[in-house]
């Protein structure tokens, strides 16, 4: 059984179509790279499935259970959106850390806030994360005294407290200088030797060439290839994949 289904996701902005029946899935542990040029529809999507945007109609389903169905009449409640919320770790392009609050307690904040543990349970948990994407030593700072490398590493942990299904990125490194990049790519690989679902908006195709089990080539709202990185990015069929991987890889 597949960890996430997505089938048939359409969403418009007034008479925009934005995303026209976008469909895809994802075992444990696999990882997917979304891939297009700008305003193909790739963050929309993201938004849909994180329930920050909803679509106008297809699926979501979740370890087998439907958290959206835009086909039925059904509205969701408040507290089912945000139950379904928690299936997913979302990382955003420009961190969102609270400036008022240290790395630990960024990280510890909606454990807390849901009640996962003891507090002494929620620290423990947390400093583990922080280790784990290799900010230890910076425990005690706040977002100001770190650099922009350093903040998305605080922000992955904090996606990884609540111990979501499935951990999505938005751009993750497209905020930050080069030489910061391939930190934050790191941790993302790392992530993948641990067994993490997800799903990763990105620009970088190395990246998403080395680390995906799939990749989805994105343009003017619909799927133009879907398929193993060697299948996408060695032998793509879309003359509109052909166009965008020539011009991505000019520009290294």
């Amino acid at each position: 059984m597949s960890v996430l289904e997505v089938k048939n996701i359409k969403k418009s902005f007034g008479k925009t179509e934005v995303l026209k029946n976008i469909g895809f899935s994802l075992e444990k542990g696999e990882v997917l790279s979304i891939i297009g040029s700008s305003g193909s529809g790739k963050t929309t999507l993201l938004r849909c499935i994180n329930f920050l945007d909803f679509a106008d109609g297809g699926t979501i389903t979740v370890n087998g259970k439907t958290v959206f169905d835009g086909d039925s009449n059904k509205k969701l409640t408040e507290s089912e959106i945000r139950e379904n919320r928690l299936h997913f770790g979302l990382v955003f392009q420009s961190f969102n850390l609270f400036p008022q609050y240290s790395v630990i307690k960024n990280v510890m904040l909606a454990p807390l806030l849901l009640k996962r543990g003891s507090e002494e349970e929620i620290r423990k948990k947390s400093e583990d994360l922080i280790n784990r994407v290799g900010l230890k030593d910076k425990i005690n700072n706040y977002p100001c005294e770190l650099s922009g490398g350093q903040q998305q590493r605080v922000a992955i942990a904090r996606a990884l407290a609540l111990e979501p299904d499935i951990l999505c990125f938005d751009e993750p490194t497209s905020a930050l200088d080069p030489e910061l990049t391939g930190e934050v790519l790191k941790v993302i690989k790392d992530l993948k030797t641990g067994g993490s679902t997800m799903i990763v908006v990105t620009h970088e195709m190395e990246f998403a060439k080395n680390v995906s089990d799939k990749v989805l080539f994105m343009s003017d709202g619909v799927i133009e290839e879907y398929g193993t990185p060697e299948e996408v990015f060695d032998n793509p069929i879309s003359e509109k994949t052909k166009s965008f991987l020539n011009k991505s890889l000019e520009s290294f």
